[in-house]
């Protein structure tokens, strides 16, 4: 995959990691096969990785650092890289990860798919491997996870959510990858500068917007719609377009179950994701229950719960 900075003037970061792994792998008196046998990897990811054409894992990096007895230079290297910009994307994403890495405030409508800016390191890697494998798989993830970092910084942008409850129901490979994402929601809704709300599916009368959207605003008081079709996204910064948009969100906003409440929603998902994995059913949805089983949701005290499915003949209730 080509490289942005590739033929540029000077060395991209990637190179310098490469230079520095190549250094201490040849004072370890270690060739580049010598090296891949005791990772164990393939000979060519580490030529890839020293010719700063390769982006490698955080995992790979620190046990480089171990074998090599580095005293810990590669991992923090790692850690200091962004390696989003040695992975090349079709120029729309590119542009899209550009504005993120400079807005100072992110309102998003979500459906189906959590967000990638609040993925987990394996959500990500299921729904990127639906479309590719390999190398490619792992520069994706890599890539999507760096572009999450401004999110945790102390002066991080505002980052406004408003997840359809399909995000929470549709199951990504798993009922341990849909806990784990649940529970990396609620960590990352704490966060002073981030907000999650949850659009339940049973309230008729929300006004959603027709599909996901990003509302983004620039340093310089640019704002931009942002959306994607199947294979591409669209941008639009037509002041009529972003203020019809905008009052669409900030009504759904104001009509979606504050941020509290759809803690406790994501908090009764996660459980029963645990529940689910604990009992190994043979379905893999949460709505794939029997007919007879399903109740409606009821708001007590304030905090929203899913039915829990009753014991069978034998069972006891934990």
């Amino acid at each position: 995959m080509g490289r942005r900075n590739a033929g540029g003037p000077g060395a991209s970061t990637a190179a310098v990691f490469g230079e520095v792994l190549r250094h201490f792998r040849e004072a370890a008196g270690l060739t580049q096969e010598g090296l891949a046998g005791r990772i164990p990897c393939d000979r060519s990811h580490i030529a890839r990785v020293e010719a700063g054409t390769r982006v490698p894992q955080d995992t790979f990096a620190k046990t480089c650092d171990e074998l090599l007895g580095t005293g810990g230079v590669l991992g923090r290297l790692w850690g200091r890289i962004d390696w989003y910009p040695e992975v090349e994307h079709p120029d729309w994403f590119r542009r899209r990860a550009d504005m993120d890495a400079e807005a100072v405030a992110l309102r998003e409508y979500q459906e189906r798919v959590i967000p990638g800016l609040l993925q987990t390191e394996e959500y990500a890697r299921a729904l990127f491997s639906r479309l590719v494998s390999g190398d490619v798989l792992e520069e994706r993830v890599r890539a999507r996870l760096s572009r999450q970092q401004r999110l945790w910084c102390d002066d991080g942008p505002l980052y406004v959510v408003v997840l359809d409850e399909s995000c929470l129901r549709n199951v990504m490979d798993g009922y341990g990858i849909m806990r784990d994402q649940c529970a990396h929601l609620l960590r990352i809704g704490r966060r002073p500068n981030v907000r999650i709300q949850v659009a339940l599916a049973d309230r008729p009368g929300l006004l959603r917007p027709s599909g996901s959207m990003s509302l983004i605003r620039l340093p310089d008081g640019h704002e931009w719609v942002y959306s994607e079709s199947l294979d591409r996204g669209h941008f639009n910064d037509d002041p009529a377009v972003y203020a019809r948009h905008s009052q669409t969100y900030d009504v759904l906003r104001a009509d979606a179950m504050s941020a509290p409440e759809s803690a406790a929603v994501i908090s009764d998902a996660m459980g029963r994701y645990e529940q689910h994995g604990q009992a190994r059913p043979e379905r893999g949805d949460l709505d794939q229950e029997q007919p007879q089983r399903r109740q409606r949701r009821q708001l007590r005290g304030n905090r929203p719960r899913f039915p829990r499915r009753r014991p069978g003949p034998g069972q006891q209730v934990p």
